[in-house]
């Protein structure tokens, strides 16, 4: 069976709310065509080669699908009879494991798990009608992944080509609590437009996940880099002669010193330590600057830009108000960082009339479930 996406070329990106423009650009860039954004993503075009670079070198992007099937769906015995007469069988073998992901909104299903179990009940009948043998459901780590999208009764069932959430690089053996999203965190450095001509620090750096995205942009090491296995090599079409090649001339971009305008820093002791063995893992990484201080005690670099996720809330006790923190966070960039440009990531929004700042812009920006609010301030 020749599916839909080896019919139209067409595949969908998967991206946070907020980021679409940002990953639009990010989709040209990496050779993507007929761009066209949709709610909570973007449809664009591409061949093989486009596919298997946008999931090795996206920054931004949570998941690529692949469409398999659209069709009019208005009940789940209909999506049952449909799922049963796809070749599943071409796609995975009983020996692996899967699991489906399905979002529903305004159709006659409405429960998403409902309709989950029912792709996944047509799944495992149509393998023992044709092979006498099931596959069996991994919630957390399967083998394949399947979407089932399903919107004004209308189902689009997809195979998830990057294998797992794009976010997850690979680069964070240990972690802080609630520690920023790396592909929020990659955002937040486009958005900056830093290139990398002046120091770059991070004063309240957490697990290390913004200097570490800093510098995967900057020495333009691939954002797939760590990972072991991608879902398009379970496409039927895959071609591991191109794969094999675009992975090595990706990886053959990446350009590192000892001399890294990176710098990071906290006044937590356990976090230091988490950002150091983080940063440490990227190839080249060790070169990162980490010190342990009160960021009030950074002595700052001229012309150094600043990006920083202050603490907010979740990571801190639950309702404590930290409107001071912030008040002194302002005073201490006005005081000390005089033509510097500082970036802040405002995981609680309400806190912007705190700084004593006005900003140049801010931008709406979810984290983690946070209608988050990123400015930036020039420091005169």
């Amino acid at each position: 069976m020749e599916f839909q996406y080896q019919k139209t070329g067409y595949y969908f990106a998967q991206v946070a709310s907020g980021l679409e423009e940002l990953a639009a650009a990010e989709l040209k860039s990496l050779g993507a065509t007929q761009v066209k954004q949709r709610f909570r993503g973007l449809y664009f075009a591409g061949d093989k080669k486009c596919l298997y670079g946008i999931n090795y070198g996206s920054r931004l992007l949570t998941r690529v699908l692949a469409p398999i099937l659209s069709f009019d769906c208005h009940s789940t015995k209909y999506l049952y009879k449909t799922a049963l007469d796809i070749p599943w069988e071409e796609l995975f073998t009983p020996d692996q494991t899967f699991a489906i992901f399905a979002q529903v909104s305004n159709s006659n299903i409405s429960h998403s798990k409902y309709a989950s179990l029912k792709l996944k009940d047509a799944i495992v009948d149509r393998f023992r009608d044709k092979l006498r043998r099931r596959p069996n459901v991994d919630a957390k780590y399967p083998d394949i992944w399947f979407n089932l999208h399903i919107e004004n009764n209308r189902a689009v069932i997809s195979l998830d080509t990057s294998g797992s959430s794009l976010h997850r690089r690979g680069y964070r053996l240990d972690s802080v609590e609630a520690p920023m999203q790396e592909t929020l965190a990659a955002a937040l450095i486009s958005l900056s437009d830093w290139q990398g001509n002046n120091i770059l620090l991070d004063p309240m750096c957490g697990s290390g996940t913004l200097p570490a995205e800093a510098y995967m942009s900057l020495t333009k090491l691939p954002s797939g880099y760590f990972r072991k296995s991608f879902g398009f090599e379970k496409l039927p079409d895959f071609n591991r002669g191109i794969w094999t090649r675009l992975r090595k001339d990706m990886n053959a971009a990446f350009q590192t010193s000892d001399q890294v305008p990176i710098q990071a820093s906290d006044i937590d002791p356990s976090a230091l330590r988490v950002a150091k063995r983080n940063l440490g893992h990227l190839p080249g990484g060790e070169h990162i600057y980490t010190h342990r201080k009160d960021y009030q005690h950074i002595e700052i670099a001229e012309g150094a830009t600043l990006i920083m996720n202050p603490p907010y809330g979740i990571r801190l006790k639950r309702g404590q108000d930290l409107s001071d923190f912030y008040k002194n966070l302002g005073d201490w960039l006005k005081h000390n960082c005089q033509g510097c440009t500082a970036y802040i990531y405002f995981g609680d929004r309400k806190y912007l009339k705190n700084i004593g700042l006005r900003p140049e812009w801010k931008k709406p920006l979810m984290n983690g479930g946070l209608d988050g609010r990123f400015a930036k301030f020039d420091i005169f």
